[in-house]
């Protein structure tokens, strides 16, 4: 299924490379931002934030979908490879692209495009939507309810 929804889960964390033996990275989920096509904040949802930005949050939203836009943008020139098929992910981690992935078409999907009694614009107000999106979140191996 061909998407115009772009997500982004933003996380901190650290890797240790020795000489032969490299260990994945510590990591928690921060916050996660759902966009549409033209850029709007659907949903918006933090767990694990300290600090906030200073500015309204709908400030915040269009500085991380410019962010956003621009980094595909820069990617997409510099990369050997095609990005017809769209953009998922950065490579973070092994398992940020099946986790993004899961969102959009099992919670996503499933709760949202599929319900006709939930419109997902201008924002999304599915109690279900976000109550399963938590939990899935909170189930993640790399989430840490008090990151550091």
């Amino acid at each position: 299924m061909k998407s115009n929804l772009k997500l982004f889960c933003s996380h901190a964390g650290s890797s240790a490379a020795g000489s032969c033996w490299r260990q994945e990275a510590k990591m928690t989920v921060h916050n996660i931002y759902i966009f549409d096509r033209n850029g709007s904040c659907l949903f918006y949802n933090e767990w694990n934030r300290k600090k906030q930005a200073g500015i309204s949050k709908e400030e915040e939203f269009k500085l991380m979908y410019g962010m956003l836009f621009s980094i595909r943008s820069f990617v997409s020139k510099m990369s050997p490879l095609d990005m017809k098929d769209g953009f998922l992910s950065f490579q973070t981690m092994n398992r940020a692209r099946e986790t993004l992935q899961h969102i959009y078409s099992n919670l996503y999907v499933e709760l949202v495009v599929k319900n006709p009694a939930c419109s997902p614009a201008p924002s999304l107000d599915s109690e279900l939507f976000c109550s399963r999106l938590d939990a899935f979140i909170r189930s993640l191996p790399f989430f840490s309810p008090r990151a550091a």
